[in-house]
């Protein structure tokens, strides 16, 4: 059966086929410099990718500059919102692209950042609604990445305050929302009994423990996947590292080989169930 434009470019963002997700967010670049040296980017993706992660987050400029075939068992995430550390207000996020420009990089999904709690929390309210509506006009799906951040925030893992955010990010339109993990993490299933769209837990363990227990966790918490940008593009050995986070987030359906991920892929971009 056909599927509608976002059903399938929802069904790229889990190549496993389970409605799981491991997305790596690079929109660093922009927020805080350079994440490895530009003639590494595209070794960077290529460990990515083989490591089995699900989709990659980036801006529009960056969506440019990859070459042609590393993409090709990876979905594509075109980041709309942006901010720098220099900003005099940091959690103040701005659109800089829209999904219009992200179609014509091949995007299966765009996401927008939204800061509760901080003092221009209204505007960037009125951006996402805005991108769902064009998400909804072109079949494109929506990550709203919703933080507790600003002035007026006391807790930011607190599970009451999470579980209303996932709500902000379902009843303004989004299809997945991306946010802090409460604490402590079993706390987390509060936050996703409460909301209406999967649950993405965002970065890593805030006491730097090990990357891994930490997804097991918010994974048995009932979260759909995991956002992990810094602690994967800083290691090492970022391939072996994605690879054992795939493992936590699909489980039995990780073990895909290459050839198995293109598999998926072709099927899914041919719109057969």
């Amino acid at each position: 059966m056909l599927k509608t434009g976002k059903q399938l470019r929802l069904r790229r963002l889990s190549l496993a086929g389970d409605d799981r997700h491991l997305l790596v967010p690079l929109d660093h670049s922009v927020s805080d410099g350079p994440i490895v040296p530009a003639d590494k980017w595209d070794d960077l993706l290529r460990a990515l990718v083989a490591g089995g992660a699900d989709g990659i987050i980036v801006h529009k400029g960056r969506a440019r500059s990859f070459a042609p075939d590393i993409l090709r068992s990876c979905a594509l995430v075109v980041h709309l919102s942006a901010s720098t550390a220099c900003s005099a207000d940091v959690h103040a996020k701005v659109l800089v692209a829209d999904v219009e420009e992200a179609l014509t990089l091949g995007a299966d999904a765009v996401s927008v950042h939204v800061n509760i709690g901080s003092d221009t929390e209204a505007q960037q309210l009125a951006d996402l609604g805005a991108v769902a509506r064009s998400c909804d006009a072109w079949g494109m799906p929506l990550i709203a990445m919703v933080y507790p951040r600003g002035p007026r925030i006391e807790d930011p893992r607190d599970p009451a305050l999470l579980a209303h955010l996932a709500n902000v990010a379902a009843d303004l339109g989004a299809d997945l929302v991306k946010t802090s993990v409460a604490l402590p993490i079993e706390r987390m299933a509060e936050v996703v009994a409460n909301s209406p769209i999967p649950v993405l837990a965002a970065g890593g363990p805030p006491d730097g423990s090990d990357l891994v227990e930490y997804g097991t966790a918010v994974m048995a918490a009932g979260c759909r996947g995991l956002a992990i940008g810094r602690r994967i593009f800083s290691s090492p050995t970022p391939a072996a590292l994605v690879s054992r986070l795939s493992a936590v987030v699909h489980g039995g359906n990780t073990e895909l080989s290459h050839d198995m991920r293109m598999a998926n892929y072709s099927t899914i971009v041919a719109g057969v169930a």
